[in-house]
């Protein structure tokens, strides 16, 4: 597949492995305590030691330290982080290669911002009381002109995939999308949404 296909807030190895083999490239994990995907370091490490070694393990974080980050970045075995943009402490602290920097998005002053930034840009919802997972997209024509690769993420299904992949993100992330549950992964959406992707790239 052209584009690849992150598939977040995963809390069971059952849903990771069927991501693996539906065709996912990247497994996200949530370790924000204010999430209803979040994650335990022990169940995460538990997955990833499993997981093939070729499938990219991503750590998603809000408001946690730096230092506390890596930690948990070494424990569970994970090649990158995901973290929010605003928080100046991690900003600073950003590891190419390994930082993918999460900007939700209102308007056009917030996609500048992450054509800016010197992590990997990935382009989400703006909610007022969620970081990812609202299942909620935002106006994807301030997209046209990004000018750089990009991850997209926020309310993306198989009902608005095809839109999703005509933007031509180098990535798409889903979560709610193909859930029954936050943090409890649908087979049928998730065959269904894979089916739609293999099917226009």
């Amino acid at each position: 597949m052209k584009t690849h296909v992150k598939i977040c807030g995963i809390t069971n190895l059952e849903d990771a492995m069927l991501s693996v083999e539906l065709g996912a490239h990247a497994i996200g994990f949530v370790f924000y305590k204010g999430s209803k995907r979040c994650i335990s370091c022990e169940d995460a490490r538990e997955i990833t030691c499993i997981l093939p070694p070729f499938v990219i393990k991503c750590g998603v974080f809000v408001d946690e330290g730096w230092k506390r980050i890596m930690e948990i970045k070494d424990y569970c075995n994970l090649d990158r982080v995901q973290v929010y943009a605003g928080d100046e402490s991690l900003c600073g602290n950003s590891v190419p290669g390994i930082t993918i920097m999460a900007f939700r998005i209102r308007d056009s002053e917030d996609v500048e911002k992450a054509q800016r930034s010197d992590s990997f840009p990935l382009l989400d919802s703006y909610h007022e009381k969620m970081h990812g997972g609202s299942g909620v997209m935002f106006n994807w024509e301030l997209l046209k002109d990004f000018g750089r690769p990009f991850i997209l993420a926020g309310g993306i299904n198989s009902e608005n995939i095809d839109s999703a992949l005509k933007l031509n993100p180098y990535a798409i992330d889903i979560a709610s999308g193909v859930e029954s549950a936050p943090g409890k992964k649908n087979p049928e959406k998730m065959a269904e949404i894979f089916r739609r992707i293999k099917g226009m790239i």
